[in-house]
């Protein structure tokens, strides 16, 4: 592997410290020092980080799907092997499964486990850490099937974490931290109801009703214009008790106005 003098290569026994990262594109560290990889076997490192204890069969025919059986299964024979002539990243090779060594730090394990954790009732502010790296798309630039699907699971758990991590927030009434959850989940995908809605919550808990109703109209008005569509009936009740007393009083306004049937103009 092609490497600059201060990085380490063939040769070099594998370290603790070793550290995979593929949100934000593909960086393979040691002791916090870049390991030079070339692009076949990052892909090869990248899937097997992405299915732990896959198959080799597996593995082949997602790395190489145009080949035959056979074919697929030789190439990733001879990257194995390069891998292990090279311990730039440590594996676990069993009889049919290959997955990373136990010293391998995977970010998007930190992700998945840190959205297991807050889902399960963890203190939502330790998962700063990962929502940050978890704004970087998983592996940009490669098309592969397997990267695009896994790339949008990500994309999912992390929003879903988002909002999970708002509603504890407003459970606890921190509404600041709250609010920036949420508003973060609303920038990532504009035309999700669920960080609206929370964002409508988060104003009427604070006890600020015209923000509610502003953020309401304003997705009402963005969702009309995008999609034609209107905000589902579960927002809307959102501001029934504060829009109630406005309403009441334009069917007042219309009961009171004279009628002009049968004027002459």
């Amino acid at each position: 592997m092609a490497a600059d003098p201060s990085v380490p290569t063939a040769g070099d026994p594998p370290e603790e410290g070793v550290s995979l990262h593929l949100l934000g594109g593909f960086r393979l560290l040691r002791e916090a020092v870049p390991v030079v990889v070339p692009r076949g076997l990052q892909r090869v490192i990248a899937l097997i980080g992405l299915r732990p204890g896959a198959t080799r069969s597996q593995l082949a025919g997602l790395l190489w799907p145009d080949a035959s059986e056979e074919r697929a299964l030789s190439s990733l024979r001879t990257a194995l092997w390069r891998l292990r002539q090279d311990p730039c990243c440590p594996m676990t090779v069993a009889s049919d499964t290959v997955r990373l060594g136990p010293a391998v730090r995977l970010d998007v394990d930190d992700l998945v486990g840190t959205a297991a954790r807050v889902r399960d009732g963890d203190d939502p502010r330790t998962a700063a850490g990962a929502l940050a790296a978890g704004r970087h798309d998983l592996l940009p630039g490669w098309y592969d099937d397997w990267v695009l699907l896994d790339r949008e699971r990500l994309r999912q758990l992390r929003l879903h974490m988002l909002e999970q991590v708002a509603g504890h927030h407003l459970a606890a009434g921190r509404h600041g931290e709250a609010l920036e959850a949420a508003l973060e989940a609303m920038a990532a995908e504009p035309l999700r109801e669920t960080p609206h809605r929370l964002v409508v919550r988060i104003h009427l808990a604070e006890g600020n009703a015209f923000e509610a109703v502003h953020a309401f109209y304003v997705y009402r008005d963005l969702l009309r214009r995008e999609l034609r569509l209107e905000p589902s009936p579960a927002m809307s009740a959102l501001l029934d008790d504060t829009l109630a007393p406005i309403r009441q009083a334009s069917r007042d306004a219309l009961t009171d106005r004279p009628s002009t049937a049968g004027r002459r103009t």
